[in-house]
């Protein structure tokens, strides 16, 4: 099984089209207006629509469904207080949409059934909900199938591979990277998005 690749953060058409023709099996695009990556324009994601993430920032779950089915996403990847997590994530999955959700590497989170988790470092170590090109120090894994995140790319993406906690390698299945991408925020370096999927590709599925 292919490792799957997550460019994030995705603002640009030319850079989403970059990412894609260089074999990025998903693509980021923020709703969320306090982002250094914020999308203005989702309607950029409609050529994608087969790998499309909206990754959004809200407070209730019926906000990201609603942007969700305006654009056409078919992907979430909703960032939502704790309160309405549980129920936000259940109300997505019974719409139809396939729900990425963010795990955080913090203890005593409660065990939501997703489609596929984006295992990233805790908002309260890094400040920030989302990128923040910070790694974490895998302690906490998510409870299922996951995407590992935090502060990747081309350089330390095969060190991070091989320092995967080897209970947590089974349920593996790729990679996301966004700031670390980026020649200034909202641009990407079309020279660090092919490191990254470069290096991955050459990584063996353990």
């Amino acid at each position: 099984m292919s490792l799957l690749a997550k460019v994030c953060g995705l603002v640009r058409a030319e850079d989403a089209s970059y990412a894609a023709e260089q074999g990025a099996d998903l693509l980021g695009f923020v709703s969320h207006a306090a982002s250094p990556r914020h999308c203005p324009d989702l309607g950029v994601a409609a050529p994608f629509l087969d790998r499309a993430v909206l990754v959004m920032v809200a407070e209730c779950p019926e906000a990201v469904l609603a942007s969700a089915h305006r654009f056409r996403f078919r992907r979430v990847q909703p960032h939502l207080p704790a309160g309405v997590r549980a129920r936000g994530v259940r109300l997505l999955r019974e719409a139809g949409l396939f729900v990425l959700l963010p795990w955080a590497d913090e203890p005593g989170q409660d065990l939501i059934d997703a489609d596929l988790y984006l295992w990233e470092p805790s908002p309260a170590l890094t400040g920030v909900t989302g990128g923040s090109g910070m790694g974490h120090g895998m302690a906490h894994p998510p409870p299922g199938d996951f995407l590992l995140a935090g502060g990747l790319d081309g350089a330390n993406l095969r060190d991070r591979a091989l320092a995967l906690p080897p209970a947590s390698r089974p349920r593996w299945r790729g990679v996301d990277a966004a700031s670390r991408l980026e020649a200034e925020p909202g641009r990407k370096d079309p020279a660090k998005v092919s490191a990254f999927l470069c290096t991955l590709r050459a990584l063996e599925f353990p």
